[in-house]
């Protein structure tokens, strides 16, 4: 994904992935979505599951082989390996509907995550509430960037997958997962990140939906 610049907030209509129109001073850096490549194989595991059944495919298959009765061995191995076509096939879906249904905004206050497939959810970010961000690349030129949250700010991991960072269950960090072009998106990020912390500190203030009556920013709203 390219990066966009500028985008103007129209005063009626929200710009997509984003849950309403931009404040006055807020503006897009980058927007895209993660690979459906990248969520099937890193997050779903799609190459150890195929792995898995043709292994289980080769164990039943075995005892047949070695006795040289190639129809029987086949026989033994086809059932398997329908069952484990069926479950790669799913997971390709799966990985191919969540990046459909995705899109990650940076602006320069904040990250905006829009997730979920049957229940879709916006997650902001503002930087006020981000500690620190990582880059993780792969050789594909992609990238994993998490996101550590501030102490006291806290999203359930459940909510967040896969777009968390792997294994950090008790402290969830959101993840912009597998985004193309991946070290491009992690200057953007971390630019806006230091263009936010050297700001003064009224100028600094976080970017958020929140209830008239809440006292706390809400990190993550249903829509």
């Amino acid at each position: 994904m390219s990066a966009t610049h500028s985008l103007p907030a129209n005063a009626f209509d929200a710009p997509r992935g984003l849950p309403a129109p931009l404040p006055a001073g807020e503006h897009i850096l980058w927007q895209g979505r993660p690979c459906g490549f990248g969520i099937a194989f890193r997050a779903l595991h799609l190459g150890l599951v195929g792995l898995w059944f043709g292994a289980l495919a080769f164990w039943a298959a075995l005892p047949p082989l070695l006795s040289g009765v190639w129809r029987e061995a086949a026989t033994l191995a086809l059932p398997t390996l329908a069952v484990g076509t069926g479950a790669v096939l799913l997971l390709a879906l799966l990985g191919w509907l969540s990046a459909r249904t995705t899109t990650y905004t940076i602006t320069n206050r904040r990250v905006v995550m829009r997730i979920g497939i049957a229940l879709p959810m916006t997650l902001n970010l503002p930087f006020a509430l981000v500690d620190a961000a990582e880059c993780r690349l792969y050789r594909d030129g992609s990238a994993d960037l998490p996101l550590r949250l501030r102490p006291g700010n806290r999203v359930a991991y459940l909510h967040l997958w896969p777009h968390a960072r792997p294994w950090r269950v008790n402290r969830p960090e959101p993840m912009l997962r597998t985004v193309a072009q991946g070290q491009d998106v992690a200057q953007i990020l971390g630019r806006a990140l230091a263009a936010h912390r050297a700001a003064p500190e009224e100028a600094a203030g976080p970017v958020m939906l929140r209830p008239r009556t809440a006292p706390r920013p809400r990190l993550a709203a249903a829509s």
